[in-house]
């Protein structure tokens, strides 16, 4: 049980390998199993010295053996806050050689090198784009195996964490293995949460490492001592290998232990003991030791001269030196340095004068910007070597945080805060003050911290004024702050407290600007657009549109178009809505990018106009260009909502695969950006796009609409979080039921009418309160709804909402016991979809309405309506249709596919019991459970149990489906189709 593999006779693997065979079998069975549904990701933990760095060494040693190439990389304590730090750790060992055998690593971006943006190249790329592109260059590996190594990720920078958590939501499916080791007690919530959510899933392998075995402890490392007192040091060290060698170090030169390791941090007594380890060294070896440690896992021969200012032969005779007492070890090509463990590196590097080790971050820094390191690389080094206020050094971290700030918006922060902490409290300082703090709050709101921003922006707006000649521009800078505030605060689903804030600047005296005041008036209109509000501020937004235009101001002007365009279609003004749509369009057409980058909201709030008047190629098209332009300058609040509206236009025109992936992705997005409000509206959309992608009653469509409706929760009352509570019941519906799909309508659109509904959505929710009624036998209620859904769509005056009418006509007429006039309304709902180029929604009209145009005699119509739809839902993605579609086949074709025996779910419904076939054809009455049970005196219990049966026996997923099946099978006519 000793080991299963010895080291490869270097410095490092000197000490045996000792308990941890059944934990290296683990990772070798993940090993064999890469890319052939093994786990994605493999999570070791364990506390400080317990064998983490040791088991991956092993591994990696054993994965060379099996063929595979290895890259290892580490998070630093000291360099936590440098973007990508332990993945550019790793990817800096791509050679030419592994990248022959690799070519698609050739593709990942520089900062995942640890290489400077070549000159002249922006520094646009978004970190979610960088995120896609990385897995993509994984997920074409080919032939050979890659393992990526990844240690001490408790210490990982947080845009390493958002990489890692982006391959474990959407796991690599190539020979690849991500394996990372962290102190679990010190590792951040959100990796926590990502690797406990992979674990649950089965894309991450978690391995704990415990105590050591204490025979092999004893047996294996202490041979030379006495079993009793080898027996009192390993109870001494609880069995954590760092401590009991440090022990057995003591032991042997004479010097007294400590108490245990424990998992924040070494305590007094092995810091003394690991600290004598440096009492031998001569001046030179101390020195390097400790420019070791500044350098951290980059040390090299030639850095620690410089830093030191010896001879680089003096420094390498040094380094033998210390490399015979194992404090520095060298990598496995024999390339790079590092101290043998991270407490060593803590100890050394905060046991250094002060004003040494501030000195040697100063050189280290100097010695980077020479070779061309990346910005982010020095930056590191001049944050450490500040003593107090630097102009230079501010200049460098300022620079540094622009670089990263659509990258790494985490580290761009911390930067900013760095050289707000030295920045000088005077006067003549305070518009650097302010200018740096509003950077500084607009990168928080990008990390999630929405609440440290809000207050950020709160304090600039607070700030006294500056100097007079400065006037206008500290107005721009105040204004900016409260544009930027308010929607923070929109974020939050804060509506009132941003109320309040824009019209306190609005009457502030003297005021702001004109054009600084048409600015906050269309985010005061916006504030109440999103609360539904719209027709108490059409008056005002309408007087800023006249004086942008009186202006000159193409940025308001285009604000307050939008604004106006997205609001009378939301309100249900159609022809309004098309006139400012159309407008908009063909400024936003004229302009170039340049001229656009400042209207990511705006285009946002144009697409979706576009996609609420069925015009869904202008919306994709201008979905696009907005997208492009929100990740080129970092706006990730708009580049989410402009993803959901092209997945929207995409799912409309049955595109469900890339609906879905662009979903997911904004929902990536909206998960980073810590707004619930933001995350349950996009999660709710997305489910409506996994329903269609997945089989009938397929379990993870309601978790994902429950979880949006969770999000929501608590939000506030803006038509967000409505809609997003509002689309949990086409989940229920499809769950089976109905009862709640009606409850969660009801109470999240006020009522019948559904009044807190969006108008121009409204007649695709009245269609399904009809399905949902009729199912539960609220007959009257869906003849209302159904009504209701035909006016509203008449004065909407868009064929997709027309469509959706007649389609609740259709379930009216098919209870009725009509299925001509059923059939027909299905048809006329599958030529106004056709008409916008709704072809998801001109599938599912085809689709509901075949069954009952063959009932009513037309055998040949209902057979080229299938076949249309079928192909339709098939090319398009649609597994939903596509299943509904073959459970119809014999019903609508008869014989015409060479079969007269039923098959599927018809065959099952043979098989039913007397019982159970009364009790289905009372389902398919829309009587409830309770009401069945009443009818044939039995217990709701038994009534359940029967259904359960029916239920395995048909395949079918719920009550509507069920009632449909049944429906279809009598001889008077076929039943309602199931929601959509």
């Amino acid at each position: 049980m000793v080991e299963l593999y010895r080291g490869s006779g270097r410095r490092t693997n000197s000490v045996p390998f000792v308990s941890r065979s059944a934990e290296l079998r683990r990772l070798d069975a993940a090993l064999q199993h890469m890319g052939a549904g093994g786990p994605a990701l493999v999570d070791i933990t364990g506390e400080a010295g317990i064998g983490k760095s040791r088991l991956l060494a092993e591994f990696s040693t054993l994965a060379r053996r099996r063929g595979a190439a290895v890259l290892r990389g580490r998070a630093t304590e000291y360099e936590r806050h440098s973007p990508f730090q332990p993945f550019a750790d790793a990817f800096a060992d791509l050679d030419q050689r592994v990248l022959r055998v690799f070519p698609s690593l050739r593709e990942l971006l520089p900062v995942l090198r640890g290489r400077a943006e070549p000159s002249g190249e922006p520094w646009n790329r978004d970190r979610f784009c960088l995120y896609r592109a990385t897995a993509d260059a994984l997920r074409r590996i080919r032939g050979a195996r890659l393992v990526v190594v990844l240690d001490d990720l408790h210490w990982a920078d947080p845009a390493s964490l958002e990489l890692v958590d982006h391959l474990v939501r959407h796991p690599v499916k190539a020979p690849f293995l991500l394996v990372v080791s962290r102190r679990d007690r010190q590792a951040p919530a959100a990796l926590t949460t990502a690797l406990a959510r992979g674990a649950d899933t089965g894309a991450v392998l978690r391995i704990s490492l415990g105590p050591l075995d204490e025979r092999d402890c004893v047996e294996e490392l202490a041979r030379d001592l006495p079993q009793q007192r080898a027996a009192e040091m390993y109870a001494a060290s609880e069995g954590n290998p760092l401590y009991f060698l440090a022990l057995l170090t003591a032991h042997r030169t004479a010097r007294l232990p400590g108490p245990p390791v424990r998992d924040g941090g070494p305590p007094a007594g092995l810091e003394a003991l690991l600290l004598d380890e440096l009492a031998p060294l001569d001046p030179i070896e101390r020195s390097t030791v400790e420019a070791a440690a500044v350098l951290g896992d980059h040390a090299t021969a030639d850095l620690i001269a410089a830093l030191t200012g010896s001879p680089v032969p003096d420094v390498v005779e040094a380094l033998r030196g210390v490399m015979r007492r194992d404090l520095i070890r060298t990598d496995q090509a024999g390339r790079r340095l590092a101290l043998r463990h991270p407490l060593i590196r803590a100890l050394v590097h905060d046991s250094t004068d002060p004003w040494r080790r501030q000195e040697l971050h100063r050189r280290a820094a100097a010695e980077l910007a020479e070779a061309g390191a990346p910005l982010a690389e020095r930056a590191h080094h001049i944050e450490r070597s500040l003593t107090g206020w630097d102009p230079e050094a501010a200049a460098i971290l300022t620079s540094a945080a622009g670089q990263t700030a659509v990258t790494a918006p985490a580290a761009s922060a911390h930067w900013l805060g760095a050289v707000l902490a030295i920045l000088p409290n005077t006067p003549g300082h305070l518009d650097k003050r302010r200018e740096l703090m509003l950077m500084r709050a607009g990168a928080l709101g990008t990390t999630g911290a929405l609440w440290k921003s809000r207050d950020l922006f709160h304090r600039v707006i607070d700030m006294p004024a500056g100097n007079e000649d400065g006037e206008d521009g500290e107005d721009a800078l105040r204004t900016s702050a409260v544009v930027q505030c308010a929607v923070i605060e929109r974020q939050l689903g804060r509506y009132a407290e941003a109320d309040a804030l824009l019209r306190r600047e609005l009457d502030r005296r003297p005021g702001p600007s004109p054009s600084q005041r048409i600015g906050l008036v269309i985010e005061w209109c916006c504030r109440a657009q999103f609360v539904a509000r719209f027709p108490d501020v059409r008056e005002e937004l309408a007087e800023a549109l006249r004086g942008a235009r009186d202006l000159g101001d193409g940025l308001g002007e285009m604000g307050a178009l939008t604004l106006a365009a997205m609001s009378e279609a939301y309100e249900g003004d159609t022809a309004e809505a098309r006139r400012l749509a159309r407008t908009t369009a063909g400024l936003a057409d004229a302009l170039t990018d340049g001229d656009l980058a400042g209207l990511c909201e705006p285009l946002v709030r144009l697409a979706w106009t576009e996609v609420m008047l069925d015009r869904y190629t202008d919306a994709e098209r201008h979905s696009d260009r907005g997208a492009e332009i929100a990740r080129r300058t970092g706006r990730f609040y708009v580049l989410s909502q402009l993803l959901l509206c092209k997945a929207y236009a995409h799912f409309l025109t049955c595109r469900v695969t890339t609906a879905l992936e662009l979903a997911d992705e904004a929902a990536t997005i909206a998960r980073a950006l810590g707004s619930g409000e933001l995350l349950g509206f996009t999660l709710a959309i997305r489910s409506l796009f996994l329903m269609q992608a997945r089989p009938p009653g397929d379990p993870d469509v309601l978790a994902a609409a429950e979880e949006a409706a969770a999000a929501a929760e608590g939000t506030g009352e803006s038509w967000w979080s409505t809609l997003a509570r509002s689309l949990l019941a086409f989940a229920a519906m499809g769950a089976g039921d109905p009862h709640r799909a009606r409850d969660v309508l009801l109470d999240a659109g006020g009522g019948r009418d559904l009044p807190r509904l969006q108008p121009s959505l409204r007649p695709e929710f009245l269609e399904l309160l009809v399905a949902a009624a009729l199912a539960v036998g609220e007959t009257e209620e869906a003849e209302h709804a159904a009504e209701r859904a035909l006016k509203e769509a008449e004065q909407l005056d868009l064929p997709t909402r027309r469509a959706a009418a007649l389609r609740a006509l259709g379930r009216i007429e098919a209870h009725r016991g009509d299925p001509a006039a059923a059939g027909r309304a299905f048809a006329e709902a599958a030529r106004e979809s056709a008409l916008s180029g709704a072809t998801l929604r001109e599938a599912q009209s085809l689709l509901f309405g075949a069954a009952f145009t063959r009932a009513a005699g037309d055998g040949a119509g209902a057979a080229a309506m299938w076949r249309r739809a079928r192909r339709q839902a098939a090319e398009g993605g649609a597994t939903l249709l596509v299943a509904l579609a073959d459970q119809q086949r014999p019903e609508v074709l008869g014989d015409t596919d060479g079969s007269a025996e039923p098959s599927g779910p018809a065959a099952g419904l043979a098989q039913l019991t007397s019982r159970e076939r009364e009790i289905a054809e009372l389902v398919a009455e829309g009587l409830t459970n309770q009401a069945v049970a009443s009818r044939l005196c039995l217990s709701p219990r038994t009534v359940e149990s029967h259904i359960a049966c029916v239920y395995r026996k048909t395949g079918v997923p719920s009550r509507a489906a069920l009632a449909t099946l049944v429906a279809r099978h009598r001889v008077t006519a076929p039943g309602t189709p199931p929601p959509s």
